[in-house]
């Protein structure tokens, strides 16, 4: 290929990345300049894609871990015709626009993750590669390889950094992913200067040490030497690559290269006069891009078209040859295909003996794994405990990609990441599990699948005090309401067997928003008649037969204390009703006259009891009720004598009824 054509090209993405920063006045266009040679060599040699089908199933992933980099990659959209236009790429880091401050998922075509916390994406990465290799062991034949792609992702120093790096890649490793490259953009900048001051171990030992094998380019700007180190990556079925490229930040612009200023700021215009004249670009107006290099992209697109046309021409052949496979494969990426779980009675099948709700979980994911055969997913080393292993579905390894669970090891953070990974590539269900009172390292994950309108599943067993002996580090009690108050984000915590079985419908029919199913470690009482009720968040249990004087409000272990309590009250004469409200958020959505019925404004008299924090509950009790709960931490004990010793008690509620 024609080296000027290509330095042309490679300098296009540098301009138009600088311009779009100067002209939004905030930005980070240190990446571009220094990373523009190996995102062009990635995306012009290597990457499979179609613009005009951005998500097209075989195409291969880009995530850009390093998500502060976002205009090197709204320029590669825009030059490989992905559909921003020049406007766009004007309007970076505006209100409305396509081309906001970090990549978005669903918000622009092209772009396969959201980043901005650095290192998620390699999580994320790491997770498509997952997908890609479960699907191509359940579809793929010896003569035709229906999943047959690459996830590549490229980060920077500071990803490496994160804790969230370390531990996606060592699973990485060890599953040895051998479709997963990392490209690294080693510019030893970060934002207080350089990374000797805090960053001085060998990563590439590192990465070898997680299983990855390494590669290293000494120079930048040699897209020859990107080229091959990439080439060899995919040639190696035996491994996944981290190739380490070295670049010079802020690259072009000769007061900023290799400097901490080039980093997070614009260049300001005569340092970009001044890039211009080391570039050798002619053309001082800013966005312009000459006819050739335009053309040079677009020979690249047609070129990038004919592996769409490759694959539709397998998937036909495929269709045709195994008609029940291919069925399958489309169901896989059905997303609405749950919906028909509600009429299936064995998920609805009522049990009379006590239950924890994590064993209840555990019964339903029983039902549903045959139900929705593309379940895929595990827990951070507590399968045991957190009921979640879909029984004779194997384990999924290196020997029996297969296997739908997944040992992610105690990996909490990094696991929620993958997992958004996973269902960003599209056609698997995936959910995790741990603890509860460790929902504090999943949330920055969980918050980004919230964000980006992920139906993720987050399985969080051992709920409340209830947890006892493993004393106050283990007994969650601001969990509850810091995941109630993420938006586009539902927890369900579910009473009994019929009410986690709705948790579980309720999660599974999402297709925008996360859901977390809150489940106890001790036994419950069977309350709820028919799970199908607590599908609308909240349910009248009991006492809905006249006005109430009192309503006491409760979720999961605590639904036993409210009808137990509800029972003295109305012994002594008084309108008490019950209401189990499973899912705030989702009783939140219902209709106003749904909410009145269930929760009358005629009654002000109100107790909300959960075995948590009490933040969040006034907005049901009003000022005129009560929350009861756990405004501090817990201890060591039994559970009994924890739930007697913090007032968790029939006596408790009781007295506190009365005093309304």
């Amino acid at each position: 290929m024609n080296k000027e054509i290509e330095t042309k090209a490679i300098n296009s993405i540098r301009i138009l990345s600088a311009d779009g920063i100067q002209k939004a006045n905030s930005g980070h266009p240190g990446l571009p300049l220094g990373a523009a040679p190996m995102a062009y060599t990635l995306w012009a040699k290597h990457l499979h894609f179609h613009p005009e089908h951005p998500e097209w199933d075989n195409r291969d992933r880009f995530v850009l871990s390093a998500g502060h980099g976002s205009m090197m990659l709204y320029s590669l959209l825009h030059l490989f015709s992905f559909g921003l236009s020049k406007e766009d790429l004007m309007q970076f880091r505006q209100l409305g626009s396509l081309t906001p401050g970090h990549p978005e998922y669903g918000h622009t075509k092209g772009i396969d993750a959201t980043t901005g916390p650095l290192g998620a994406g390699l999580a994320m990465a790491v997770g498509m590669a997952m997908a890609e290799s479960h699907l191509a062991a359940e579809f793929n034949k010896e003569d035709l390889k229906l999943v047959d792609h690459r996830t590549y992702a490229l980060c920077g120093d500071g990803c490496l950094m994160e804790g969230i790096s370390s531990e996606a890649l060592s699973l990485a490793g060890t599953l040895k992913l051998d479709k997963l490259t990392i490209l690294y953009d080693s510019n030893k900048i970060s934002i207080e200067g350089n990374t000797d001051i805090a960053f001085t171990e060998n990563v590439e030992q590192r990465m070898q040490a997680f299983g990855f094998k390494t590669l290293t380019v000494e120079d930048g700007n040699d897209i020859e030497a990107i080229s091959k180190a990439i080439e060899t990556a995919k040639e190696d079925c035996s491994a996944p690559y981290f190739i380490t490229i070295k670049t010079q930040i802020g690259y072009g612009v000769p007061k900023k290269m290799g400097s901490a200023s080039a980093h997070g700021e614009p260049l300001g215009e005569e340092n970009i006069k001044e890039m211009r004249q080391f570039l050798n670009w002619e053309e001082e107006e800013p966005f312009f891009v000459p006819k050739e290099v335009y053309a040079h992209y677009d020979a690249l697109v047609e070129e990038k078209k004919t592996s769409y046309s490759a694959w539709e021409a397998l998937r036909a052949k495929y269709e045709k040859a195994y008609p029940e496979r291919y069925a399958k494969y489309c169901a896989y990426h059905n997303p609405g295909s749950a919906a028909s779980l509600l009429q299936e009675e064995k998920l609805w099948t009522a049990v009379e003996k006590p239950e924890a709700t994590r064993s209840s979980s555990g019964e339903v994911i029983q039902i549903l794994k045959d139900l929705v055969p593309n379940l895929f997913g595990g827990s951070a080393d507590l399968a045991p405990s957190n009921k979640t292993e879909m029984k004779g579905e194997g384990f999924y390894s290196p020997e029996n990609p297969l296997g739908k669970n997944i040992h992610f090891g105690v990996r909490e953070l990094a696991m929620a990441g993958i997992a958004n990974g996973i269902l960003l590539h599209g056609g698997l269900r995936s959910y995790v599990a741990t603890f509860f009172v460790f929902s504090d390292y999943v949330k920055p994950m969980a918050r980004l699948a919230a964000l980006m309108g992920l139906p993720q599943i987050y399985v969080l067993t051992h709920d409340s005090i209830g947890v006892g002996e493993d004393g106050p580090t283990h007994e969650p009690i601001e969990q509850l309401a810091m995941l109630r108050s993420t938006p586009n984000f539902r927890v369900f915590r579910p009473c009994d067997r019929q009410e986690t079985a709705a948790a579980w419908f309720s999660a599974l029919s999402s297709t925008d928003c996360p859901t977390a199913i809150v489940l106890s470690r001790q036994n419950l009482p069977q309350y709820c008649k028919d799970g199908r009720d607590a599908l609308k968040g909240a349910y009248i249990l009991s006492g809905g037969e006249q006005e109430p004087e009192l309503i006491l409000m409760a979720t999961g272990s605590e639904v036993e204390l409210a009808e137990e309590a509800a029972k003295v009250l109305r012994g002594e004469g008084k309108a008490v009703r019950v209401v189990s409200m499973p899912s705030l958020e989702v009783f939140a959505l219902q209709s106003p006259e749904y909410q009145e019925k269930v929760l009358p404004k005629s009654c002000k008299k109100r107790i909300s009891i959960e075995a948590l924090s009490t933040f969040g509950w006034g907005k049901y009790v009003g000022f005129e009720g009560k929350s009861i709960g756990l405004d501090r931490f817990g201890a060591s004990g039994p559970a009994k004598s924890l739930f007697k010793e913090f007032g968790f008690t029939v006596e408790r509620v009781v007295e506190e009824a009365k005093s309304l």
